[in-house]
């Protein structure tokens, strides 16, 4: 899928994933009966070549984790919300997105089992999601966490995800991309409805702080968009089954959502990153 790019901790955890079974699969079976309609089954590795199908499991491997991750952002922002007194409605809406990244884990781990089973990641549970400082605000703690989390991440997410969705043609990882799609629709805007709400409460100095915050985030993008150049190209037409764009493709799009989707809608609100040009990573915002 042509991220993540999963930075491996060879002193860490390893990243394992399980399910406890009997009743409370059901109950989770019953709120996305959708993931066991997916046509598994339907893809078969030996039609592809072995070097693709290794990559494809590593690229989904990470992405299962990514989707981990970012799980914990969503309810370390959701236990934020509720501290701010965001409007009620908008943290009911938040209140589903923990359950949407989990289901989202599910069918990136599962397509990985499909293609040949996972690949290892080690990992540091301690350094998974941003920590807001503690001296600043609720509010102001909280808008740290959705700007990095949502105005950035997450905004950015929902035109690459609809790209590689585009450039599936195999129906499995185009059925899983495709619902991903559908529920990070309501992610991607979540950030900019916050920061309408909160527009009156925020200070200039509290939006500058936001804007590093903001640097922050998109540098490690860069990051992983360095990474991703870097890799040789794959010219094997079956690419597109597996779940990926082209690299050029994927990164022409990533540069133009970044600007449209990211950089622009930030500006509007007074929110202004040093760049739009991929640079070396800023000093960490100390938190």
């Amino acid at each position: 899928m042509n991220e993540p790019v999963v930075v491996p901790d060879p002193a860490g955890v390893l990243f394992e994933l399980e399910m406890l079974g009997g009743s409370w699969e059901r109950r989770y079976r019953k709120l996305r009966p959708e993931v066991e309609d997916m046509p598994w089954g339907t893809l078969d590795p030996r039609e592809h070549p072995e070097h693709l199908v290794l990559a494809a499991r590593k690229s989904w491997t990470g992405a299962a984790f990514q989707e981990h991750r970012t799980g914990a952002a969503c309810a370390e922002t959701l236990r934020r919300l509720i501290e701010c007194r965001a409007p009620l409605d908008l943290v009911a809406v938040a209140s589903r997105f923990p359950l949407d990244e989990m289901v989202h884990v599910e069918l990136c781990a599962r397509m990985a089992m499909e293609l040949g089973g996972g690949t290892e990641i080690r990992h540091d549970p301690d350094a998974m999601i941003l920590e807001p400082r503690l001296d600043r605000s609720p509010l102001q703690r909280c808008a740290e966490l959705v700007v990095f989390n949502f105005c950035v991440g997450e905004a950015l997410s929902i035109p690459m995800l609809h790209g590689t969705w585009q450039a599936s043609v195999h129906p499995l990882p185009r059925a899983i991309l495709g619902r991903i799609v559908k529920d990070e629709a309501a992610h991607g805007i979540f950030g900019w409805a916050f920061l309408d709400w909160a527009a009156d409460q925020l200070t200039e100095g509290d939006r500058a702080r936001l804007a590093d915050v903001a640097d922050q985030a998109i540098s490690a993008i860069h990051e992983l968009w360095a990474d991703i150049a870097r890799r040789p190209p794959a010219r094997d037409s079956t690419v597109h089954a597996l779940g990926w764009m082209q690299t050029e493709a994927y990164l022409a799009l990533a540069r133009r959502s970044m600007r449209t989707k990211v950089i622009e809608p930030l500006a509007k609100r007074g929110i202004h990153v040093r760049s739009t040009e991929e640079r070396p990573a800023p000093p960490r915002v100390e938190r």
